[in-house]
């Protein structure tokens, strides 16, 4: 990350034909965010777990938590058509959204909160240079568009479309051609195309399950929750799970108390919803609704004005951009 990370310093909402600089660097007292691909992550950490030695298990199948309501839980999982079993202390379940950790839990000791947005993203890749140097968020009558990256030679650009299209309805020349619509025209002229070669639609929710502790079993990153990306808090949050969890784990080992452990879910859904507010009030802000009236537009244009005007409200929105403290 250090080496081919994109640290930026703000980023541009355009709306009304015009665009507006968040500048986080200095409405935070020095801080920024860093562009790096979630696969990147991946790949970094799965070479850092290589070069200690610890053994990871690929291609496991069948995976499930046993026995975490007492104090000997194992994990059981199937590899070449043979059952393993793995005996320890706590169980972490970072197994994404739809995986078993959570469905392990029973219905009753869980509290699941859901708000599904009526529209989904509609993104791309190419192997372009990005339209700008950072990120623009767009709110314009057509839908929402960002236009994002992923290196210095190589673009992501989303615009907000239904739930019922499809990513192959869209060529790739109607996408660009949508995009520009949804630009201030200084970028929009700018914009340089190029084929895609990755295209799909993600629908966006916001989920949150409590508690994110079950006696040794413990919820992490989208295995409890789920934000929008709009404002891209995901990573964010799951790195702050696993702060929490590190830190209660080493307080456990080093110094036999269990203090940490059985304060991590308050104290990580106290981030979690901080963190799932900033979301929604982003993805509410700036996209169009089907039931949006004139009223509600008027709100919402009044909001971004008052936003981009008010030195109070653009550090509250870069404060919570950069990620709150854990």
């Amino acid at each position: 990350m250090a080496a081919e990370g994109l640290p930026h310093d703000g980023f541009d909402l355009a709306f009304d034909g015009r665009d507006h600089r968040i500048d986080l660097n200095g409405l935070t007292g020095g801080k920024r965010v860093m562009v790096y691909g979630q696969t990147e992550v991946t790949r970094d950490l799965m070479d850092a777990r290589e070069r200690s030695g610890a053994h990871a298990v690929y291609g496991a199948d069948e995976v499930q938590p046993h026995d975490f309501s007492g104090t000997d839980p194992y994990v059981t999982y199937r590899k070449d058509g043979i059952t393993h079993r793995i005996d320890c202390d706590f169980i972490a379940g970072c197994d994404g959204f739809h995986g078993t950790s959570r469905r392990s839990v029973p219905e009753a000791a869980l509290n699941l909160f859901e708000k599904v947005y009526p529209f989904g993203w509609l993104g791309i890749l190419a192997d372009v240079a990005p339209v700008s140097h950072e990120l623009i968020y767009a709110n314009h009558p057509r839908g929402f568009a960002l236009c994002s990256m992923r290196s210095a030679s190589r673009s992501r650009y989303y615009i907000q479309c239904p739930l019922d299209q499809k990513a192959e309805d869209w060529s790739d020349d109607r996408f660009w051609d949508e995009l520009r619509r949804r630009l201030p025209p200084s970028h929009a002229e700018a914009l340089v195309t190029a084929p895609s070669f990755e295209k799909s639609i993600a629908p966006l929710r916001s989920f949150v399950a409590e508690p994110m502790r079950f006696g040794r079993l413990f919820l992490v990153g989208d295995a409890a929750h789920i934000v929008p990306p709009t404002g891209a808090k995901g990573l964010n949050l799951a790195a702050s799970d696993v702060h929490y969890l590190f830190n209660s784990l080493r307080e456990y080992y080093l110094e036999g108390s269990e203090a940490g452990l059985n304060s991590f879910s308050k104290k990580a859904l106290a981030r979690v919803w901080k963190a799932v507010r900033f979301s929604w009030w982003m993805t509410t802000m700036l996209h169009r609704f089907p039931e949006t009236s004139e009223f509600d537009q008027k709100i919402q244009e009044a909001e971004l004005d008052y936003l981009t005007h008010s030195r109070a409200a653009s550090t509250a929105l870069a404060e919570n951009y950069v990620g709150l403290p854990f």
